[in-house]
């Protein structure tokens, strides 16, 4: 294998495989990328055997083969190389040349053929979305993280199923028991969102699509088997889904008629950071009181002490008195792109859903704490 690349088409592709190849494995090799030579470029492959990545490259190839080389070294060595053009070669013994005429490395290789297989993906029903909608469905769904010894599939993983009434949607949801946000991307018809079951992909994997999704363009998804494929005109991620159900959520997301708030965003997030300094992994709730016209949070934490704050708000009726993660309600704000979001609370004791005023694609919803 021998070919010259430009660092520029290879550099920044290597620093986002950087999540797949430092994650652990079962597999040393799965810390290294798999670099396949043709004769008009090189296909890139990296996996942590749940995400598989595969890209295509222009190169100038002298000779075709294969290699498998630290994903790490290799990045660190391209990102501060002197020149745009490199030559890679694979000498003897699966020994790497990196050089030009002033600079050269030589490190380690693998063997390519322990490198795990890709699925071959054939005959799949592929449909389009925006890469920019679909990196901010990625974004809303994934903020919702899981805790590293996670053991649920649904906890671990984004619901993503396609309906068809009462409009065709694409909708993603996502839950750790506490929180569920729902978002999602209207189609016109059948032909744009072929039918299909629902299915769980995982959080990391589509944290690592998220990486590769461009500003403008579209992308082509497929669901085939246990595959969940993305598709970009020259590189292809697959996730391995994974197996289990996901919790019933619809009525959760019925919202009450009894109290719609109107708040400021901006406002309200800082409200929000400011009461919860106080919190804790022992005490991270706040006291909501909803009262006429007037909302007051209360933090407090035994070890520390207490916060209250109030703010104006158009409220009437019977008052009503919660408590909540404030740092729920700022990881929604967070993912809102507009000045006003819209509260909607029915008790203390049933979830408080939030929204953006005018865009209704996302709903986030919080669960009430006991007090």
């Amino acid at each position: 294998m021998k070919f010259i690349i430009n660092k520029f088409q290879i550099v920044n592709v290597l620093a986002k495989v950087q999540g797949l190849t430092g994650r652990r494995s079962n597999l040393a090799i799965t810390e290294n990328v798999l670099i396949r030579s043709v004769r008009d470029g090189i296909h890139l492959t990296a996996t942590d055997l749940e995400t598989g990545f595969e890209g295509f490259y222009p190169a100038s190839v002298e000779k075709e083969g294969a290699v498998a080389v630290s994903a790490k070294k290799l990045f660190e060595i391209l990102r501060e190389f002197p020149s745009e053009d490199i030559l890679i070669n694979e000498v003897e013994n699966r020994w790497i040349e990196i050089s030009n005429d002033k600079v050269q490395y030589h490190i380690v290789g693998m063997n390519p053929d322990d490198f795990p297989e890709t699925p071959q993906i054939i005959e799949v029903d592929f449909f389009s979305i925006d890469a920019s909608i679909f990196e901010k469905m990625i974004e809303r769904s994934i903020i919702i993280s899981a805790a590293g010894d996670e053991k649920r599939a649904h906890i671990n993983g984004v619901f993503v199923e396609r309906t068809h009434e009462p409009v065709y949607r694409l909708r993603f949801v996502s839950t750790d028991g506490s929180r569920l946000n729902e978002v999602h991307h209207r189609y016109d018809s059948q032909k744009g969102l072929p039918a299909g079951e629902g299915v769980l992909v995982p959080k990391k994997g589509l944290n690592e699509v998220a990486k590769f999704l461009d500003i403008e363009g579209e992308v082509q998804i497929g669901i085939k088997e246990s595959n969940f494929i993305v598709k970009k005109e020259k590189e292809t991620i697959i996730i391995r889904m994974l197996e289990g159900d996901f919790p019933k959520y619809e009525d959760i997301l019925t919202k009450g008629r009894e109290h719609i708030i109107k708040l400021d965003k901006l406002k309200f997030g800082k409200m929000l950071k400011r009461m919860s300094i106080m919190a804790t992994d022992n005490y991270k709730g706040a006291v909501f009181k909803f009262n006429e016209n007037k909302l007051v949070v209360t933090a407090t934490n035994p070890d520390y002490g207490e916060s209250k704050e109030e703010t104006e708000i158009t409220f009437s009726g019977k008052p009503i008195e919660a408590a909540f993660n404030p740092k729920f309600f700022m990881d929604t704000l967070s993912v809102i792109d507009e000045e006003n979001v819209i509260i909607n609370i029915v008790d203390g004791s049933r979830p408080c859903i939030v929204e953006g005023d005018r865009d209704k694609t996302f709903i986030g919803v919080i669960m009430p704490m006991r007090i």
